[in-house]
């Protein structure tokens, strides 16, 4: 596969550097402001480390005034823009190119307000998703968004990704719980969008800015719903022998109606890789293994795991092991939440994000299995079953070129074939540069003409993160 293509570089934007950046630090102070090479390195990527472009600067603004007056700066430059939150995009959502300024949020980390009796908090936007429920939790509450990055990702990347996790098969994913959000266009406008509840008047612009992906502008508060902590919660792992089974007892568990708050799934692979690293207690002797979490009372627990363990019996469970402790519900979801760092530390591998019916979920495993095989590789599959969003892990040497160029292709296949079953090529990590050639796959000319209509009305001059989400040929301007 050839290396990702970027848009070409603007040489008289780097032609101007020195003087773009004096123009910068009129407006934010020294501390805001990140100009040396040393420096700039730690945002010429994100969690998509194959691809690194150097920025030409980076802004920390502290406020949602002076990320406005940077934004106003650039525009009237001309120089395009990299919005930024933590860096944990997995699809090179927040890659820079050296003609563009990345302005992060790191600096905009307060908790603005808490509010019970509307079942609110307003942040902004460079708070993590983890510091929500940690502000609510010893009064009962929690924001249901959980990530697997949650510890470390920011709103400003929740929005723009709209992401999930494991809880969002009950619970939904970030669009179903933001209620409103303060943005600044790209031209330094300030907006607020949607209020302190749901269904706010006029068009539904929050759902249009949720998952836009730092293309319409730049998020620098939001106002999130939180919700009633249940009066209990427990996990249990099954074991089974395939793959196949496991995806077919998923499918079992919703089509009777149950509604489970999270169905996690692991292959062998990743079983063994994840219990090396959390000693979570997993069976090492199945080839697949489910979480399933139910809540409520401990009756309605009992009544509901008693109809999931009768269907996993149904689909020849090996292994039922119900959690008897908070330590050993923390273990288990240590295990899953740690997968991806889990991986990292046995092998290199790019992580893709695609979306299938739960009916497809075991024809799906089965032909990823067989399209990883045909390349020589290895892969070990963890994803959300419970709502069909894949995340195989295709393990190779970043080392050697024809092995990434290897993965990257059998990634490709991954996600033509999730498109090809019905689905769609992301669930929460977004398009980025990893998809964005493929976006053709799930859309005609006409659904892309569409979209590329609607960002150019906030955007006209492709300055906001222009190397993103949509191909670079036939691009269309307001």
């Amino acid at each position: 596969m050839s290396e990702i293509a970027f848009p070409a570089l603007d040489m008289s934007i780097i032609g101007r550097r020195d003087q773009i950046i004096q123009g910068l630090a009129e407006l934010v102070p020294p501390e805001c402001l990140i100009t040396s090479e040393d420096e700039r390195r730690a945002f010429e990527t994100d969690a998509l480390t194959a691809y690194r472009r150097m920025p030409l600067a980076v802004v920390l603004p502290r406020s949602t005034e002076e990320l406005s007056l940077v934004m106003a700066y650039c525009h009237q430059q001309g120089v395009k823009i990299v919005p930024r939150g933590a860096g944990t995009s997995l699809a090179g959502g927040a890659i820079p190119q050296e003609d563009a300024v990345v302005i992060g949020v790191s600096k905009l980390n307060r908790i603005l307000e808490v509010d019970y009796g509307d079942r609110i908090v307003r942040v902004q936007a460079g708070v993590t998703n983890l510091s929500i429920t940690d502000a609510v939790m010893a009064d009962g509450f929690f924001y249901a968004p959980d990530p697997s990055s949650q510890l470390a990702c920011t709103i400003a990347g929740n929005i723009g990704m709209n992401s999930g996790g494991a809880h969002c098969l009950k619970y939904g994913v970030t669009t179903n719980n933001i209620l409103g959000v303060r943005m600044v266009l790209i031209d330094g406008t300030i907006v607020d969008i949607g209020g302190r509840h749901l269904d706010a008047a006029g068009l539904d612009l929050l759902g249009v800015i949720v998952g836009s992906e730092g293309q319409l502008g730049m998020v620098t508060e939001a106002t999130v719903r939180i919700l009633r902590s249940a009066e209990g919660a427990r996990p249990v792992l099954f074991g089974f022998d395939t793959s196949e089974q496991a995806g077919a007892a998923v499918a079992a568990v919703l089509g009777a109606g149950i509604i489970p708050v999270a169905i996690e799934f692991m292959d062998k692979e990743a079983i063994v890789i994840c219990e090396a690293f959390a000693k979570a207690g997993y069976p090492l002797d199945v080839g697949a293994m489910l979480i399933v979490e139910v809540e409520g009372s401990e009756l309605e627990i009992e009544a509901q795991l008693s109809l999931i363990v009768d269907i996993a019996r149904q689909h020849g469970v090996k292994v039922v092991k119900e959690s008897k402790s908070a330590m050993e519900t923390a273990a288990i979801w240590k295990g899953r939440k740690s997968a991806f760092g889990a991986t990292g530390r046995v092998a290199d591998y790019i992580c893709m994000d695609g979306t299938v019916p739960t009916g497809q979920l075991s024809y799906v495993l089965k032909r990823t299995s067989e399209i990883v095989d045909s390349y020589g590789l290895r892969v070990a599959n963890v994803f959300h079953a419970g709502d069909g969003n894949m995340h195989p892990l295709i393990l190779y040497n970043v080392n050697d070129p024809a092995e990434q160029a290897k993965a990257e292709e059998a990634g490709n296949d991954i996600l033509r074939l999730c498109v090809e079953v019905g689905g769609c090529l992301t669930g929460e990590h977004g398009v980025g540069i990893e998809k964005r050639d493929l976006m053709n796959v799930q859309f005609t000319k006409s659904d892309l003409d569409q979209q590329m209509r609607v960002r150019a009305v906030f955007d006209p001059l492709w300055l906001l993160n222009p190397a993103k989400v949509f191909p670079l040929e036939g691009r269309i301007a307001a």
